[in-house]
């Protein structure tokens, strides 16, 4: 994990110098740019393993440049804001933000959640780009197939942009076709960590976009069922 690049972008420099004393401190390169533009070609150039991303930029916001991003890059990407309202967490996380951190904010806790996204993504990686003889893993339903290796869904023979959080959720359920999850349940499955308050509605946000992007109405859903006052699980019953 040591040496690995870190893209540090904030405008405000005492706060992006602070930062990058916390990572070099830690091992880890440190890659400091101070607004979206540049944040954009920094990642091009150097393909850095972890993105930490003020919301507020002069130029670009911060949800912008993740948008971008995550068209053709699967990056861990931690916000940093000002900003400490649910919508604001539930608005950077639905586009493909892994974390999101408060300012102010301690060198331990932004350390300690640089190390778990890394961990995640080297996961992550691991299965992707695996030996020729690592097992395929795939499903089939009407209408939908699943290729778990390469992370891709094909909704009648068409090629889906999920996010990694929509596809991890979606794998979720459809490796587990008899479990009923709730929404607190899916969030710890899928961020590796402990629900707190609020982060329920977080995965509610994500169930709904992954239904607006897989199912022809998405308000009588076919793969993914709502269970009243239980939670979500796949709908076996058009299967």
């Amino acid at each position: 994990m040591p040496g690995e690049k870190i893209l540090i972008v904030d405008d405000e420099k005492p706060i992006n110098d602070l930062i990058r004393s916390y990572v070099e401190s830690e091992g880890f390169t440190a890659l400091s740019v101070f607004n979206g533009h540049d944040a954009i070609e920094c990642v091009q150039k150097e393909n850095p393993d972890l993105i930490i991303l003020d919301v507020m930029l002069p130029d670009i916001e911060g949800i912008n440049v993740c948008l971008e991003l995550r068209k053709n890059n699967h990056v861990p990407i931690i916000f940093l804001s000002c900003k400490s309202e649910e919508i604001d967490k539930i608005v950077a996380l639905s586009v493909g933000g892994d974390d999101y951190l408060t300012k102010p904010f301690h060198g331990g806790e932004l350390i300690a959640r640089i190390k778990a996204q890394l961990r995640r993504h080297n996961q992550f990686d691991g299965k992707k780009y695996g030996t020729d003889d690592e097992e395929e893993i795939s499903y089939d339903f009407p209408g939908m197939s699943i290729d778990v290796n390469k992370k891709e869904v094909y909704i009648d023979g068409q090629l889906i942009n999920l996010t990694a959080k929509e596809f991890d959720i979606l794998q979720l359920l459809v490796e587990n076709p008899n479990r009923i999850f709730n929404a607190e349940q899916i969030f710890e499955q899928v961020w590796k960590m402990e629900a707190l308050e609020g982060d329920g509605r977080t995965v509610m946000v994500y169930i709904s976009t992954l239904r607006k992007k897989i199912e022809i109405n998405p308000n009588s859903p076919k793969y993914i069922a709502s269970i009243r006052g239980l939670g979500y699980k796949l709908n076996t019953r058009h299967f």
